[in-house]
């Protein structure tokens, strides 16, 4: 197998040789890791079930972790799954490699189509499988939508889409994802939402909504070719507990249990029980919430820029992202992303990504560096 070189290798590449401007604090606004504490709870109910390192942990997760993700998808998106429709996970960078490499074994020529630009992960799953990849390109015109042909729906075994999306902050309402439910019924495709930034938005009135939700929409209960995935990481600033889940099918879920039995990645007793507290609370997630308003309040103020329904990325347009790239970090000592490294076929060109994962006060520092950075004569 031969992957290509994840984003970030390829960024540090560009900018190895970078004398930078010293007089400023370095400052990387690359990766989608939030730069906050763990909430203290989170941390003490990691370390009042340290004891439990002594026993393995089962694939399908603890009782108490499986019901508070239950508990937890009834609260947000008010519907009550059955156990035998959820699988907790070891976050969800895993699943997503493994579980196309379960569902298109027996295919002996698999598609697979996702959004482009992506989370380098959906190619490299793709390239383990063999499979040919059809990509849905995320552009301005279409505001970042996703859309494919029947044409090329007829073709696709699984499909990966990611709303909220990454990195363009874009997102799809009830019935644009209902439309793309109705298609993988139609087609007879599964059809997967990534929705790890669900949980990062901006207005009680507009919460991002799931797949699921949209799969109920249509009638379809049983959420027939229908699964989701989400994660603890960004809702909780604790990418580090590498709790997240798989929900849906339960036919499809009751024999991707079996598979994973056999590839060893279940969490360990510890994590599982710290996961299932932060998961059971929404206080912290709310705190976070109103940090990340508040550096889109900065950013709409310092930058002009619009502030998204959901995640804390900005997708800035740029004449040469290469060249802003490697520029911005010599003079400012600012560290952002190409959004060419996430995208193929020319998507991507022109545009950084450039993650608002700090406090506040480091937020508006290093916005008024870039604000500076773009308004000096070149």
């Amino acid at each position: 197998m031969v992957f290509e070189k994840y984003p970030f290798e390829r960024l540090n590449e560009l900018l190895k040789d970078i004398k930078v401007n010293d007089s400023y604090e370095l400052s990387a606004l690359t990766i989608g890791e939030p730069q906050f504490e763990t909430p203290d709870f989170i941390q003490k109910s990691l370390e009042k079930h340290s004891h439990l390192l002594k026993k393995y942990p089962a694939s399908g997760g603890t009782p108490i972790l499986k019901e508070a993700m239950i508990n937890f998808v009834e609260k947000r998106f008010a519907l009550k799954l059955e156990k035998e429709e959820i699988i907790p996970t070891f976050g969800t960078r895993e699943v997503l490699f493994n579980f196309p490499q379960f569902l298109l074994f027996d295919k002996k020529e698999p598609v697979i189509a996702f959004t482009n630009p992506f989370y380098q992960i959906y190619e490299g799953a793709a390239i383990a499988c063999k499979a040919k990849v059809i990509h849905i390109n995320l552009e301005s015109k279409n505001d970042y939508k996703a859309y494919l042909s029947d044409e090329d729906l007829k073709k696709c075994d699984f499909v990966i889409l990611n709303y909220p999306n990454n990195p363009t902050a874009a997102s799809m309402n009830l019935e644009e994802l209902s439309q793309w439910v109705k298609k993988a019924l139609e087609f007879d495709f599964v059809l997967m939402n990534d929705e790890c930034y669900s949980e990062i938005y901006f207005n009680e009135n507009a919460k991002p909504v799931s797949l699921l939700e949209a799969s109920i929409n249509v009638g379809n209960k049983d959420f027939k070719n229908i699964v989701i995935i989400n994660s603890i990481s960004k809702r909780s600033s604790a990418p580090g507990l590498r709790s997240g889940f798989i929900a849906g099918d339960k036919n499809i879920l009751k024999e991707y249990l079996k598979y994973r039995t056999y590839i060893g990645c279940a969490s360990p007793l510890p994590l599982q029980y710290a996961a299932a507290d932060a998961w059971n609370d929404e206080k912290h997630v709310e705190e976070f919430r109103a940090i990340y308003k508040e550096n889109f309040n900065l950013a709409e103020e310092i930058l002009g820029i619009k502030t998204p329904q959901s995640t804390f990325y900005i997708y800035l347009e740029v004449k040469d992202e290469l060249e802003f790239t490697k520029s911005l970090y010599k003079e400012k000592n600012v560290k952002v992303l190409p959004a060419s490294y996430l995208g193929r076929n020319g998507i991507g060109k022109n545009y950084i990504r450039i993650a608002l994962v700090e406090n506040a006060q480091k937020t508006k520092e290093v916005l008024n560096r870039i604000k500076d950075f773009i308004n000096e004569p070149k």
